[in-house]
């Protein structure tokens, strides 16, 4: 894993990518201190394949249910409060 200070990164962003390409992740740093890794998008993918489900994908394995939802029966409305 190579690292950058994020001056040259910033300044060979292409050759950054093409290195992360053939290479694999890449650190940046700031001031000496690591603050982010470019990684090719596959190895991305392959980390976030194993990620956790989100509230929607959860709630739409479960069980699914036809509910008999009985029809409106003819309630009166009020009137509005006039003030």
């Amino acid at each position: 894993m190579g690292t950058w200070p994020v001056q040259d990164a910033k300044a060979k962003f292409s050759e950054l990518l093409m290195v992360a390409e053939t290479s694999g992740p890449q650190t940046i740093t700031r001031r000496g201190v690591e603050k982010a890794v470019i990684v090719p998008i596959e190895q991305w993918r392959a980390i976030n394949r194993g990620s956790k489900p989100t509230l929607l994908e959860i709630l739409q394995s479960g069980p699914q249910f036809d509910l008999q939802i009985p029809p409106r029966g003819r309630w009166k409305m009020r009137k509005p409060v006039g003030f």
